[in-house]
């Protein structure tokens, strides 16, 4: 009796779940219109929840990336600038990230374009609180190592730029940042950052920015974003088109030796003395590349010779690069290898670049858009409580076997990611501003203009 108790409620189950399956069928339900069980959300993203990845990431980034500079011997911070010269060897202070990287040059320039898209003053608040800290730390610095020639200080790579890694991304964010209204004396700190791009970065013959390293005449696919939207900037900052000049040669020149056509894809390198080339299709690589394209047409004068070739360009590369996104909206670590991880900070970028391209009109809404909507909603769920972004390769270079790029460890203090995301989700708010999404018949459609369909529409929370 015991035994035949404990088994009424499985029994009944049994026959609940029989009678639902003799329902569901074609005759008797649209199974069209059942909602299928995606990895993230799906559907038009949701303006509100945007906001809130942004404030999260905000709210983490102020709190730990403090503009402080502190003695390293005595653990003190400093107030009086003018004073540095009190302690040998300087820090910033308590900041999960440095102020003066590359990748704080993307996060820089997220930042502001976060206000432009929320209207919230504190995004570009903290771009020009840290932008102007370092402009009131770069003179002192200057006259602090006359004096302490064998110290240590964090701006070392400001004052010294050894690399277009120290030059190029911030330098781009430090004009926005002027250009849209920072009042702060950034211009030693520019002009030295062009100076090291345009004069002092080694050059191939034909004027290709390249390094020595890991052999000689190397070309990095980074480089782009480290050189080019610096040039571009200061190109619509001085009305000089030889910035511009350099800017669009730079990325064609890149494109002949290592874009490929057939794929839509750039290769990561390219060295000069060999035959064969890594024919490795990292994703962040090409992530700077196809941001490095919206970021020149951006300021480009349209009339300018190299206009449509880069316009082409980017068209080009984001065909290819849209044919890769998986299912779930991410891309993968290595772009045309499904066994290799899923990666968030080139899947933000491709996101940031692919909603600007729409923005501006450089490419079909229709047949983009959908992809930009799945997209961001996959990097939002890489966006912890914290604010932190998961799913982030750390920094990497150039490979010649495909075990190096797919174990490159994936972490939350890997800077790379903060920007993107900033970028991405600003830009997508801006997008749904523009553009005229919404479900219908359960997928993600753009319209021209804001239409009633016929067709069922539901929400993703239905």
């Amino acid at each position: 009796m015991n035994k035949t108790k404990k088994l009424l409620p499985i029994l009944c189950l049994c026959c609940l779940a029989l009678s639902a399956q003799q329902k569901m069928n074609d005759a008797t339900a649209p199974l069209h219109l059942m909602q299928p069980q995606y990895d993230y959300p799906y559907g038009v993203p949701d303006k509100a929840k945007i906001n809130s990845v942004l404030s999260k990431v905000h709210a983490y980034l102020e709190s730990t990336t403090p503009t402080t500079i502190v003695d390293k011997n005595k653990g003190k911070e400093i107030t009086d600038f003018k004073n540095l010269e009190k302690a040998a060897n300087l820090t910033f202070g308590a900041a999960d990230f440095r102020l003066v990287s590359y990748e704080w040059g993307v996060t820089y320039a997220g930042m502001l374009l976060a206000t432009q898209a929320t209207k919230n003053p504190k995004y570009a608040n903290y771009t020009n609180n840290r932008i102007s800290f370092l402009a009131d730390l770069y003179p002192n610095l200057q006259k602090w190592e006359k004096k302490h020639p064998e110290g240590e200080h964090p701006m070392h790579t400001v004052l010294h730029p050894n690399a277009l890694d120290d030059a190029g991304a911030i330098c781009a964010a430090m004009l926005k940042a002027k250009r849209e209204g920072l009042d702060a004396p950034v211009d030693p700190m520019v002009n030295n950052f062009i100076d090291y791009i345009s004069n002092k970065q080694l050059r191939l013959l034909d004027g290709t920015l390249a390094r020595n390293r890991p052999m000689k005449n190397s070309l990095w696919l980074d480089d782009l974003f480290m050189s080019v939207p610096a040039l571009a900037q200061m190109g619509a900052y001085t009305n000089n088109n030889t910035y511009f000049d350099d800017a669009t040669q730079q990325v064609l020149q890149f494109a002949e030796r290592m874009f490929v056509p057939e794929k839509g894809l750039f290769m990561h390198a390219y060295i000069m003395d060999m035959e064969s080339h890594p024919t490795f299709y990292w994703g962040r690589a090409n992530g700077w590349a196809v941001m490095t394209m919206v970021e020149l047409l951006e300021v480009l004068p349209k009339e300018h010779k190299n206009y449509n070739k880069v316009l082409e360009l980017l068209r080009k590369h984001i065909s290819g690069l849209a044919k890769l996104q998986s299912a779930n909206g991410l891309w993968h670590q290595l772009l045309d290898k499904n066994d290799s991880y899923l990666e968030t900070s080139a899947s933000a970028i491709f996101t940031y670049a692919m909603a600007r391209a729409i923005n501006r009109g450089y490419i079909d809404a229709k047949a983009y858009g959908p992809a930009v909507c799945l997209a961001w909603n996959a990097v939002a769920e890489q966006v912890n409580e914290k604010g932190q972004v998961t799913g982030t390769c750390v920094g990497t270079g150039m490979g010649f076997d495909p075990a190096f790029y797919y174990y490159r460890p994936v972490n939350v203090y890997a800077a790379h990611g903060y920007g993107p995301v900033l970028l991405a989700g600003a830009e997508v708010l801006l997008l749904l501003q523009n553009a005229h999404p919404k479900m219908n018949d359960s997928a993600v459609q753009f319209y021209d203009k804001p239409v009633k369909t016929t067709a069922p529409i539901f929400s993703v929370d239905e």
